[in-house]
């Protein structure tokens, strides 16, 4: 939108090469009458130039002669190409070669234009040119917000994930579960239960008795602490079934463990 409340012309850059100076001037008044000011013109008159200009403008459709001294149409084309993927090049030419044909291919050209052609045809290739470029506009519109909406929603998904760890962290030693995570955290419980699935690999309880197991044997490690009292620091108010757990995530008891622990101190192991 301009600043007079007219809708702004999306513009593109144009570039016509062909050594003959009268076809460049029927081409341009061609795309001028047509198109008017949505398209900038760039002339070039051999291959090299062609190249230069098209770097140097950043041109968006490249028309290009086939014979011209020096570098040809089909040589500028594919060094454009390896510049610039995106460009569209349309080759105008007055041989009807195969061999040429073959290597417009290769240079993913739009079209392959025979002279002298009619002013309707090579305006129906430009519209498609330009309607080419705006569907690849909207397309790669389209795929940069959801890049930014898939890159949010990692963002938004790794802060859940380590507020989480905090939680757990945080309130191990009480009596929590699931419900009371997702409660703190102002989830549901069907998605916070999913979620956690998704992000560690194994539902809450299973995590939080690792998390108690793996704090336990750091008390175990000081002898002057009871198994009794360890086993409530961790949040278990049951010793026996401290115990159960303990075992069945490490293969051994608590007291096996700290026995394993003061063979190690003692050098019997």
């Amino acid at each position: 939108m301009r600043k007079d409340g007219s809708l702004s012309v999306e513009r593109y850059r144009i570039l016509i090469a062909d050594d003959e100076p009268i076809e460049r001037m029927v081409v341009s008044k061609a795309i001028r009458n047509h198109f008017g000011d949505q398209m900038e013109i760039c002339q070039a008159v051999n291959g090299r130039e062609a190249v230069e200009l098209c770097r140097e403008k950043k041109c968006q459709i490249a028309l290009l002669d086939i014979s011209m001294p020096g570098i040809d149409g089909l040589e500028a084309a594919e060094m454009i190409r390896r510049e610039n993927r995106e460009c569209s090049i349309i080759f105008l030419t007055a041989y009807d070669e195969f061999d040429f044909a073959k290597r417009a291919i290769r240079v993913q050209a739009l079209d392959y234009l025979l002279k002298p052609g009619s002013r309707e045809e090579l305006i129906a290739v430009l519209e498609e040119a330009v309607a080419g470029r705006r569907t690849e506009k909207r397309e790669r519109s389209a795929a940069a917000l959801q890049r930014e909406d898939e890159r949010q929603e990692l963002v938004k998904n790794q802060v859940l994930v380590n507020r989480t760890r905090e939680y757990i962290e945080a309130h191990y030693m009480e009596d929590i579960c699931l419900q009371d995570a997702a409660a703190a955290l102002h989830y549901s419980d069907v998605y916070f239960c999913k979620f956690f699935r998704q992000n560690f690999d194994k539902n809450f309880i299973m995590y939080l008795s690792e998390l108690r197991v793996e704090k336990a044997k750091e008390l175990l490690c000081d002898l002057t602490i009871n198994i009794k009292d360890v086993s409530r620091s961790v949040g278990y108010h049951d010793s026996g079934y401290f115990t159960k757990v303990f075992k069945r995530i490490t293969g051994v008891t608590p007291s096996e463990y700290r026995s394993g622990l003061a063979a190690v101190r003692d050098g019997r192991q």
